[in-house]
């Protein structure tokens, strides 16, 4: 009988893709979500019946042991980047990690991996990165052998990165970003998936991996290389950290006084205090190296997704070719 793993978040950006390899792997994959019509996409990613999407609520045991019965792994990809409502960064990062890593333990799991982030500290002053730590802290108390990843910025054809300020760079002359010379370190969401398969089936040490791509870039310098990608000419404009808080605090009062009706998906004062430090690997720290994978350069597989994003969209290659006939 084939192994079965049940990722949480497994429809999300991180885990579509981990789903999808481990199904090539032969292995039967429960995808825990909360609303698992929305994620029947997944189900081609295997032979019938082989990727099943499951109903589940992280904030609650009876769901997360139902949707974790008979695996022989799991995976939490469960994270958020603002919290609202019952779906705080406490009760999702740091309260939702430790029951799924307490119910594998008492269920006899053989292995967890846990997607966390570059950042995560229990001591931050950010609720993302002190959740996102305190989650890590309580991972490792209940299932000591857990393989935790601590990714950069993650790209990949549905990131919510490089898609969202290429959209931006449709409106006006100016492409505004807070903390222009923060460095960053981005991975591809498929090299990402391929560690997260190696913890899955213990060919991974125990431990921490902190996974960034080969090449580290400032805010600027990403934008700047991701214009130049969909061919069009912008001011990449620094907004200073005063500025951007006053932006969160204005933005999140009106969250707030909607009753969340209004969400804020421009810039949060948490965003804004997680953008003042560097989201690089750390020296010393286990990476892609230990797991004998090659990370991928973001700049050979923009291109391929950015596309629509050009002037010109698919027709952007034909029109250069013809302005170099005309040329000659």
């Amino acid at each position: 009988m084939s192994k079965r793993v049940t990722i949480y978040g497994g429809s999300g950006f991180v885990g579509r893709y981990i789903a999808r390899r481990m199904a090539k792997e032969g292995w039967r994959v429960r995808v825990a979500v909360r609303r698992p019509n929305e994620a029947m996409f997944v189900r081609p990613y295997g032979v019938v019946g082989q990727v099943e999407p499951v109903l589940c609520n992280i904030r609650d045991d009876a769901s997360v042991a139902q949707a974790m019965a008979g695996a022989d792994a799991v995976v939490n990809c469960v994270g958020i980047l603002s919290g609202n409502g019952k779906n705080s960064f406490d009760a999702v990062q740091a309260d939702g990690a430790a029951r799924v890593a307490r119910l594998a333990a008492e269920a006899g799991v053989g292995q967890l991996v846990h997607i966390s982030a570059i950042g995560a500290d229990p001591e931050s002053d950010s609720d993302y990165a002190r959740t996102k730590g305190e989650g890590e802290a309580a991972v490792l108390g209940a299932f000591p052998n857990a393989v935790i990843l601590r990714p950069s910025i993650i790209f990949g054809p549905e990131d919510g990165f490089f898609n969202r300020f290429a959209a931006m760079s449709r409106m006006g002359p100016i492409l505004p970003v807070v903390g222009a010379e923060t460095r960053f370190q981005p991975v591809y969401v498929d090299d990402v998936a391929k560690a997260a398969v190696m913890g899955i089936k213990g060919e991974a040490a125990p431990g921490v991996y902190e996974l960034g791509g080969p090449d580290v870039g400032t805010f600027r310098d990403l934008m700047e290389k991701m214009l130049e990608v969909i061919q069009r000419r912008k001011l990449v404009l620094n907004i200073p950290f005063p500025v951007a808080r006053l932006m969160g605090f204005g933005f999140d009062l009106l969250e707030t006084m909607t009753l969340g009706l209004v969400s804020n998906g421009v810039i949060t004062r948490d965003q804004v205090r997680n953008l003042r430090h560097d989201n690089v690997v750390s020296e010393g720290t286990k990476s892609f190296g230990e797991l004998g994978i090659s990370p991928t350069s973001f700049e050979s597989v923009l291109p391929e997704y950015l596309w629509p994003y050009r002037p010109s969209g698919q027709y952007a290659a034909i029109k250069n070719s013809a302005k170099n006939l005309r040329a000659r």
